[in-house]
């Protein structure tokens, strides 16, 4: 950082990152796949004369380091002046020791690769050959570590280390005529004592089973419920379009909705970076701003936007931060199974299969699968049908919110049920 000032910047941020992990797959009884991977680089920011240019490089030599700043603070004179290009306020940069997340396991290096692989051959024989049916069985684990450091010119200095285990399973079958359903499971873990190790493979083939026989049903308006793997998929496209750069462009269908009612006064969404022991948990973004608990819909109201330095300069408001951490709600008195129980007539959806919406609008278009309810009953497996619709119409729909999100994931959003969702099939 010091040796780009010497050489002409005004400002600079300088990141160092190092990155490991393991990625090995089990198909059927054999090894198909084993992977490892190391990676470490420096990431530049330069500021220069009112220009702005980023840089990055895996070649850590001193004296090429020196070369390669040289070129980049030359090169970026040649670009246009950005004067809205320029370092958070030092006063919101993160100023702690970076201590109390837990989000690092210190172990990560004496787990041995063979204590890996049996995982995952153990996981492929849970089901591997129980059924007739089956035509294949995929077992697969991953892990890694990641440390990243980041300086900037204008005060801050920070350090974050996450590493992370995951282990998944996938099975398809033999059904009727063509048919070929296929489904999974998987659990994650920051710490390799807390990953589930055993049960995956059953679950996959559990998931699998419950898809023979799927069928389109005929087009009509029903209630829609995710359960706790789904409704973070439907929490994305509204992040998404709360992000700075989609306001400053015009490309979102929330612009100035600050203050206003956007979905069911059933719904309030908090971003708590906070939350020790969790998958996104961070004490600063990536520009070094801290990070702090914030109410993003508040019973249905929209509070926040995540406006990052340079969207907040070019459009004159008041920064916030770059990005989502972990994005909890605000539970309902109900879990899955009691909100299934109450649904006379619907459509559990148990999987996204393609499709888009559109940021501007907020209409959309997704392929599903999943299974018709009658009387608190998923009562017939279906699939190849589309939902249809516009966001905010949806959201304002919601029924009921769950209590049981699914703590491995950053989105722990809870089962959620919808009403008056067009779905088209027959």
């Amino acid at each position: 950082m010091q040796y780009a000032l010497d050489k002409g910047c005004s400002d600079a941020r300088v990141s160092l990152y190092v990155r490991s992990g393991n990625s090995f797959e089990y198909r059927d009884t054999q090894i198909d796949r084993l992977e490892q991977s190391n990676e470490n680089g420096m990431n530049f920011q330069l500021f220069v004369d009112g220009r702005y240019a980023a840089y990055s490089t895996n070649r850590l030599n001193k004296k090429e380091l020196e070369k390669y700043i040289s070129n980049g603070v030359e090169a970026t004179r040649y670009l246009a002046k950005d004067e809205f290009r320029k370092l958070p306020q030092p006063q919101r940069y993160y100023r702690g020791d970076g201590k109390g997340l837990d989000t690092f396991d210190n172990d990560v290096d004496k787990i041995s690769i063979d204590d890996k692989l049996a995982i995952i051959k153990n996981t492929a024989a849970e089901i591997f050959g129980s059924d007739p049916r089956l035509i294949s069985v995929t077992s697969g684990y991953e892990d890694g570590k990641s440390d990243s450091y980041m300086t900037a010119s204008n005060g801050f200095e920070g350090e974050a280390g996450t590493t992370h285990f995951s282990l998944s399973a996938s099975a398809s079958m033999r059904g009727d005529g063509h048919a070929r359903p296929s489904d999974y499971w998987y659990d994650s873990a920051i710490f390799w004592n807390e990953l589930q190790k055993q049960g995956i493979g059953k679950k996959a083939f559990s998931r699998t089973v419950r898809k023979l026989g799927q069928e389109k049903i005929p087009s009509g308006v029903f209630q829609m419920l995710l359960d706790n793997t789904m409704s973070p998929q439907l929490i994305s496209p509204i992040i998404t379009v709360l992000n700075g750069n989609n306001i400053q462009q015009k490309n979102s269908f929330l612009i100035d909705k600050i203050g206003e009612k956007i979905t069911s006064e059933k719904l309030t969404l908090i971003d708590d970076p906070h939350i020790s022991h969790a998958r996104g948990a961070r004490w600063f973004d990536g520009e070094g701003v801290a990070t702090a608990k914030r109410t993003v819909i508040e019973k249905g109201t929209l509070r926040t936007y995540y406006i990052d330095t340079y969207s907040g300069a070019k459009m004159e408001m008041e920064p916030t931060v770059q990005s989502a951490s972990i994005l909890t709600c605000e539970h309902g008195d109900k879990d899955f199974a009691q909100i299934l129980a109450s649904v006379k007539r619907g459509i559990w959806v148990t999987g996204f299969n393609g499709g888009n919406s559109n940021s501007s609008t907020g209409d959309f278009s997704f392929g599903i699968e999943g299974f018709l309810i009658e009387n608190g009953e998923p009562v017939k497996p279906i699939n190849e049908m589309n939902i249809t619709g516009n966001l905010l119409t949806l959201w304002n729909n919601v029924v009921e919110i769950g209590n049981d999100p699914r703590l491995i994931s950053p989105a722990r959003i809870p089962s959620i049920l919808f009403d008056r969702v067009s779905f088209s099939g027959i």
